[in-house]
């Protein structure tokens, strides 16, 4: 177990955000936990293959990479 202090305004903004969705404070802070550390993984694998000295690809060769394409 966890316990985060927030200012009043996060936490409001959070409870707005729990009740439009229909979830919980937990929810919506485990949500956004969740989404933080998936997008921090995605730098660092983006930046250790930078400095390995990969090539950036083109939106067209990703595209075919992935089957996107015909």
């Amino acid at each position: 177990m966890l316990a985060v202090r927030l200012e009043k305004q996060l936490e409001t903004a959070i409870e707005r955000i729990a009740e439009v969705d229909g979830s919980t404070k937990s929810g919506v802070i485990r949500e956004a936990v969740v989404r933080y550390l998936e997008d921090r993984e995605d730098i660092a694998l983006a930046e250790q293959a930078k400095k390995a000295g990969g090539r950036a690809k083109t939106i067209a060769e990703m595209r075919k990479a992935l089957g996107l394409d015909g």
